[in-house]
């Protein structure tokens, strides 16, 4: 299960009740923000953005692809370990407003993750180093590290064991020359 913190609220649903549980000009300035970053083709820059502005822990040489939509109440949520690629319009939740209740969940992104584009990644979950997550897939629940996963719902496609066995012939990624 997701690790997420659940807050009740009562009455009109939890959206309805948004600014009680964030302030306005925060969301206004990370919306700003979040919107420059996703059309800059400088990902130095947007990093610097992330780091500077939404007090995001970002890793170096971490790249944010075209169009990467991040969390616009609870950026500050999200970790993003070292030379990590997020693929376009990616988008990453720490928040979810439901009826009765919101959510609030840190997401945790390791080192020399590959996240294909249009991914969406939900609230309260831990991505593995070396993990790879597929295009267009829905991570519901944590991955382990180094496994390669996919789908809707997400599944494992190959364990950390299985990929090291399929990359010992390739010339990219085997730990030995041939």
């Amino acid at each position: 299960m997701r690790k997420t913190t659940r807050f009740p609220v009562s009455g009109a649903n939890s959206l309805w009740h948004v600014y009680k549980t964030v302030p306005f000009w925060k969301v206004v300035k990370n919306f700003i923000v979040i919107q420059l970053a996703r059309y800059a083709p400088f990902l130095s820059f947007k990093n610097w953005l992330y780091r500077t502005f939404l007090k995001m822990d970002i890793g170096e040489q971490t790249s944010f692809a075209l169009m990467v939509m991040l969390d616009v109440m609870f950026p500050e949520k999200i970790s993003v370990g070292k030379n990590t690629v997020i693929g376009y319009n990616t988008t990453i939740l720490a928040h979810e407003y439901l009826i009765k209740e919101y959510r609030l969940g840190d997401v945790k992104i390791g080192s020399e993750v590959m996240i294909g584009a249009n991914t969406t990644i939900l609230p309260g979950v831990e991505i593995g180093d070396g993990a790879i997550i597929s295009a267009a897939t829905l991570v519901h629940k944590d991955v382990p590290a180094g496994a390669f996963v996919g789908g809707n719902p997400m599944r494992i496609i190959y364990t950390k064991e299985e990929m090291e066995k399929r990359w010992e012939e390739d010339p990219i990624f085997r730990k030995t020359p041939l």
